[in-house]
């Protein structure tokens, strides 16, 4: 989810080159429109975007389906702040616009990674 058109295409070029199945939205309220819609593996969320913003996206996000992996990303003046609270709030990775291709995919690589699982003893 990213308000900025440029952005949205480009990140969905990086990942659908990288082998990833995309869906756009613009703003937070489409983003969750899709997910009700359609299950997805992972969210990428701009902080800041039109009609519903990424902090709330997030907290929605986390309320309703707390194991899904989110990554929060930001290229605002105000961005640092903002994304160590996405990251307090459930947003799994953060970004700082702008990353590089190697950043964004190493980032989706780590929220998709199976967590080992815990046995009895541990």
């Amino acid at each position: 989810m990213d308000d900025e058109a440029d952005t949205r295409m480009l990140i969905e070029e990086i990942l659908k080159s990288a082998g990833h199945e995309v869906v756009l939205a613009a703003d937070g309220l489409e983003g969750m429109r899709q997910y009700h819609s359609a299950r997805f593996d992972l969210a990428l969320v701009d902080l800041f975007m039109p009609n519903q913003e990424g902090l709330e996206t997030i907290k929605e996000l986390k309320q309703q389906f707390p194991d899904f992996p989110i990554i929060a990303m930001s290229g605002d003046a105000l961005a640092l702040p903002l994304l160590s609270i996405a990251q307090r709030i459930g947003a799994t990775e953060v970004l700082q616009k702008p990353f590089s291709t190697e950043e964004l995919l190493e980032a989706i690589e780590r929220v998709l990674q199976p967590k080992p699982r815990r046995t009895a003893k541990e």
